[in-house]
This record gives C-alpha cells, structure tokens and sequence, in this order.
C-alpha cells in the first residue's frame, strides 16, 4: 500500500466514483464510493484535497482508505451573499446541530434538511456544500450543519456528515459542540 497526498479531480455520487490526481503525478487514482463511506462520506467536492492509500491493481491504482479530506480551497469571500453582511466568527462559531436530509437536488443547486426536534427546514446550497468539502446529499443522510438565521430563513452555513462532526468533537475533546 502507499500512502498518496493529492486533489479530487472529479467525482460523481450518481455513478459511485471519481478519480484523484497525485501530488508526485502519475495515472489518476480510482476513489470508489464505497472506500468515501468508509470513511464517512458518500461524495467529496472536486478539487478538495485528500490524503488516501493506494493499492495498484491489474486495472490501475485505486484508493483502498481515505485518511483525511480538507475542502477546496477558496478566498475569504463569502459562499452566499445571504452571508456577506454576517461577522464571519458568527458563521464560524454557530453551533453544530444535527439534522436529516430531507432531499437534496444537485442540479437545482439545494434541497432541506430537518433539524432534529424541530419541524422548520433548514435550506442547504450547493455552494456551502462544496466549500464544506462534499458534492451531494442523499435523502435520509444524517448530517451535522452550522446553521444560521438567514433573510429566507434557517439556512446551512456548513454541513458536515454526522461521522465527521462526531470525529472532530472527540478530537476537541468536548463532544458536545
């Protein structure tokens, strides 16, 4: 096995893989779904970058484990310009809750989530997807948002898979973020 740094070239959920480019170069890298839930994922936003082991096969290198993934890297911006008159600690620094996808339309560009424990949808854009490292949702997929009271309502800031957020609070140390 080899233990390879690089960038999501592309990667589509509705057919289950994508590939990944190395840092070093070399022939794209085969990222099945099954190895991105695995890690707790069921999709990655092109261009992110990600940390996997590799296995060569008589087909070619495919990632066997993903070790870490880091969202795209973007400018200081804001993802909507619902968020550009938002103090960015406050978007940084909302409390994570958990939800339900509701549904999630890649080709609109949104779809809802609920909010455990509470009847109001939470809207979710393609774009704070991306910046939060993923490329769609499915319905039912449990999910941990950052979720901020927007001029249409509850909107999601970030979005994480609840693996991920759970990960990250035992790395805090407090678990209850």
């Amino acid at each position: 096995m080899y233990h390879v740094h690089g960038v999501v070239k592309w990667f589509d959920p509705s057919k289950g893989f994508g590939f990944v480019v190395a840092d070093e170069g070399g022939a794209d890298i085969l990222l099945h779904v099954n190895v991105l839930r695995n890690f707790g994922q069921s999709s990655v936003a092109d261009g992110a970058r990600i940390e996997i082991l590799t296995h060569r096969t008589d087909r070619g290198v495919q990632a066997v484990e993903v070790v870490s993934i880091t969202p795209p890297v973007r400018d200081e911006s804001p993802v909507l310009s619902d968020f550009a008159d938002m103090d960015p600690d406050a978007l940084r620094n909302a409390p994570l809750e958990p939800a339900r996808v509701k549904w999630f339309d890649k080709a609109k560009g949104f779809g809802f989530a609920n909010a455990f424990g509470s009847p109001d949808d939470i809207f979710l854009h393609v774009e704070v997807l991306r910046s939060s490292g993923l490329a769609d949702l499915q319905p039912g997929e449990a999910v941990a948002l950052r979720v901020v009271q927007g001029k249409r309502g509850r909107m999601a800031v970030e979005v994480m898979t609840w693996e991920v957020a759970a990960i990250r609070a035992n790395l805090d140390g407090d678990g209850d973020e």
